[in-house]
């Protein structure tokens, strides 16, 4: 009998109510996350990774958005049929979240050490000097310098490297089951993005946990990830092992997106890589019609693809496109 996953979503729906009507930025999303795995969601701005994740923490501002529908279970409990209360002692002790901006999430008018240190207050029932101990181990662990002279200065005292390792020493801080790591190097120069992916690689190995890692960086995904689900407007267009789909990817989105990924080669390093873009841009949220999507932007897509969205059709044994080009690729493998 197999492992029940960590995370496991079922049809999750989000809807913003605006003064042009109601509009729906989640559609019916799927996913599941097993025990030490690190699960990828990858997409353009805009294509609705970041509102999943805000949506599993139960964090979507409402007014203006709320859950529509869906299930979220983590270890067995649905997040979306549960009270405030006990989601505020879920976040933090089960499931945490990185955020893209550490300078915003962080509080400016109080310290590290105090910021830290709460987390551990609230959900580990610790007094506050075992919580300060144990804020300044964890800085530590980050791998932040001289970390108990770090405890005691203020978010706006530290670079953006180090003021991201906070925030995940306080995402860690509890132990969670899931981690989700929402853009954790927006704004972070590239030397600075490789660090922080190293660190976050080495605690999910160590702890053993399991993540949810949010980025539009392909790249990132073939280095921390083993599944991998690319968005695109709210939808999932494609899932799979992370190997299978970077080799052979089967939607035009997600083989437009690996193009953009450069390359460098052995052959010529110091020759600037050829940067592919795709052609347009997101679609609004408004008024996107019956049809898929990306066909306004597909160098594939005929007059069915602007006409009907297309089923998540199964390609192999552990791969889904939604596209359907991959119906064809379906019958032809029989």
């Amino acid at each position: 009998m197999s492992e029940m996953p960590v995370l496991e979503v079922e049809d999750l729906r989000v809807d913003f109510q605006t003064r042009r009507g109601p509009v729906r930025v989640v559609h019916g999303i799927g996913l599941s996350v097993a025990r030490g795995q690190t699960l990828g969601i990858v997409g353009e701005s805009g294509c609705g990774k970041s509102m999943t994740a805000l949506a599993l923490m139960r964090l979507v501002p409402n007014p203006p958005g709320r859950i529509t529908g869906g299930r979220i279970v983590l270890n067995g409990e649905d997040l979306v049929a549960v009270t405030d209360e006990r989601m505020r002692s879920v976040r933090g002790r089960h499931i945490s979240m990185v955020f893209q901006e550490p300078m915003t999430a962080l509080n400016p008018v109080f310290s590290i050490g105090e910021q830290i240190a709460e987390v551990l207050r609230r959900h580990a029932g610790m007094d506050r000097q075992t919580a300060w101990a144990k804020a300044e181990n964890l800085l530590r662990q980050v791998n932040i310098p001289e970390p108990g002279r770090r405890l005691r200065e203020f978010p706006h005292q530290l670079s953006g490297g180090m003021r991201q390792r906070v925030m995940i020493a306080m995402a860690i801080a509890c132990g969670p089951d899931l981690l989700i790591a929402d853009e954790p190097t927006t704004a972070l120069d590239v030397t600075v993005q490789a660090q922080i992916f190293d660190l976050l690689k080495e605690i999910q190995q160590t702890r053993g946990m399991s993540m949810l890692l949010i980025t539009h960086d392909f790249g990132a995904i073939g280095e921390l990830a083993d599944h991998v689900i690319v968005m695109y407007a709210g939808h999932k267009v494609e899932e799979g092992p992370v190997r299978s789909v970077v080799r052979d990817p089967r939607h035009p989105y997600t083989q437009g997106l690996l193009r953009c990924v450069p390359e460098i080669t052995a052959e010529a390093p110091e020759e600037s890589p050829e940067l592919t873009e795709i052609p347009g841009s997101v679609p609004s949220l408004f008024g996107q019609g019956s049809g898929c999507p990306f066909a306004p932007r597909c160098p594939h897509a005929d007059r069915r693809c602007h006409d009907a969205l297309p089923e998540a059709f199964l390609v192999g044994s552990e791969r889904t496109v939604r596209c359907w080009l991959a119906e064809a690729d379906q019958m032809a493998r029989g």
